[in-house]
């Protein structure tokens, strides 16, 4: 039944007007004016059980269902009807209503998305990288379908187009995690691309997750749910499954070779430029590519190494690196307090490392004269020619098209990704080794130059297995009771306060 608003003024979200009338009129009481179409119904139910969830306001998530622009009030258009040919994917997939697929870094995805996508009604696909989605908009239209572009950096007259072409129906809504409030009527298939992806996450209050949210959606929808990524995360196992695998020649082929240096037994004053480091970039240079340097600077983490072995210093309980204390050595990410004294020698001597960017471009130049070496950051606008770039993660988004040909990508402190003390540290630094594999050339080189060769996330990733390192992953969480096997908070206040808290 249609709600007979017509003449009548609305104060608030304004909802799509096919509901019930006690629906409309105890939400949005007083009446006022209707001046603009809203989210569907079904997204009204999204938004409360999100605000449950993620403890926010039914605002932040009704805000990006809603147009920019007002829409002509009115019933909802009736939905379009398309049916197409099912596609075969490039390899078996069973048939599941949640599924994780596992697919390599370098390989285009274009056929398997295709495969994915509903015959009847629509599809939504959350995609957090602008590059990938502009390629998969041009690769869809290409083949036929009805794409709908969601960017939110687009005008707002292109995003109100685009949120009522989706009111049609029977298309490809394609964008990044606000695409999950597509208000299409006819809701058939999600997929969800890259998880692990930091883009997929709202870093504003609520901190929802568009992968979480997609879930929800399409459960509420029964539509099918897909998450497709190069290493699938903990979470994303949990919510749907064990994860189906590329056949071992596809997954082989589609990670570069990951040359692995150990500085345990490094001679003293080296600092980062590994005795390996020089002739890698000089191959990289005079084989006609460029190469990227990566040192992340994030947060306060910073790296204690034992004297006596070259060891980090780690906690003994979830293996995270450590900061000096009064007591001894603190974990920042259990809290564990432990003695001033290295877990593999004994020594109680430590020296920290931490030199800069800038510090590092001026190194590097020196071991490459007459090349252009270039500081790259987070605050940099515009990436000019280079040969050599040496920067946080972000200079793996930057370097990235634009004809670059990268035939290196070295992480010089990669402990400190692997061990930094946060619960999610080893799927970050996976992560980090998956946007190099995909900024490197084919026959290109991923250096990391750690102190431990063989930490998991490594073999992973020099094995192109990614499930070596997701199963201890799983049991560490699971036994230290860390997401999605429990909850984490963090309180903050007067002492007193926090225990109070805490009881």
């Amino acid at each position: 039944m249609r709600v007979p608003l017509h003449g009548r003024r609305v104060r608030g979200w304004v909802v799509d007007l096919d509901v019930e009338p006690a629906t409309a009129i105890d939400r949005l009481l007083p009446l006022l004016a209707v001046v603009s179409a809203g989210p569907p119904v079904d997204l009204l139910g999204l938004a409360e059980d999100a605000a449950r969830r993620w403890a926010g306001p039914r605002t932040a998530f009704l805000r990006p269902a809603s147009p920019p622009n007002n829409v002509r009030p009115g019933p909802r258009p009736a939905p379009e009807v398309g049916v197409y040919p099912p596609v075969a994917p490039p390899f078996a997939i069973d048939e599941g209503a949640r599924r994780v697929i596992e697919w390599p870094p370098s390989t285009s995805r274009h056929a398997l998305v295709t495969s994915l996508l509903a015959a009847e009604g629509s599809t939504i696909i959350v995609v957090p990288d602008r590059f990938e989605a502009g390629h998969l908009v041009q690769q869809l239209r290409s083949v036929g379908r009805e794409v709908i572009a969601f960017r939110t950096d687009d005008t707002d007259a292109m995003r109100t187009g685009a949120w009522e072409m989706a009111r049609l129906g029977a298309g490809v809504v394609v964008g990044g995690r606000a695409a999950v409030f597509a208000p299409v009527p006819d809701l058939t298939a999600m997929i969800v691309l890259d998880d692990a992806d930091q883009a997929l996450t709202d870093e504003r209050a609520p901190t929802w997750h568009a992968r979480d949210l997609a879930a929800r959606r399409a459960a509420r929808a029964d539509a099918r749910l897909d998450i497709v990524s190069p290493a699938p995360t903990v979470e994303a196992v949990a919510l749907a499954g064990e994860p189906i695998v590329a056949p071992r020649t596809v997954t082989r082929a589609g990670w570069p070779r990951v040359d692995i240096v150990d500085r345990r037994d490094d001679p003293p004053g080296l600092g980062l430029l590994s005795g390996a480091l020089a002739p890698a970039l000089h191959r990289a240079l005079d084989g006609g590519t460029q190469a990227v340097c990566v040192l992340n600077r994030r947060g306060r983490a910073h790296l204690l190494i034992c004297r006596s072995c070259g060891e980090p210093a780690r906690c003994e309980r979830c293996d995270a690196t450590v900061t000096e204390v009064e007591d001894g050595l603190r974990c920042a990410r259990c809290e564990t307090v432990g003695e001033s004294r290295c877990r593999h020698c004994g020594s109680a001597r430590f020296r920290g490392t931490r030199p800069g960017v800038v510090r590092l471009r001026d190194d590097l130049a020196g071991l490459v004269p007459r090349h252009r070496v270039l500081a790259v950051d987070a605050a940099s606008t515009a990436v000019p020619a280079f040969d050599v770039a040496v920067g946080t993660e972000a200079v793996l988004h930057r370097a990235r098209g634009d004809g670059h040909r990268v035939g290196l990508v070295a992480f010089l402190d990669f402990d400190q990704e692997l061990l930094a003390p946060r619960h999610r540290a080893a799927e970050q630094a996976m992560w980090l080794l998956v946007r190099a594999a995909r900024l490197v050339e084919p026959e290109g080189v991923i250096l990391v130059q750690t102190r431990v060769p063989e930490h998991e996330v490594l073999r992973a990733a020099r094995d192109a297995n990614p499930s070596m390192a997701r199963v201890v992953e799983t049991a560490r969480r699971g036994d230290l009771g860390f997401p999605p096997f429990g909850g984490l908070a963090e309180l903050r206040g007067a002492p007193e306060a926090v225990a109070a808290a805490c009881e």
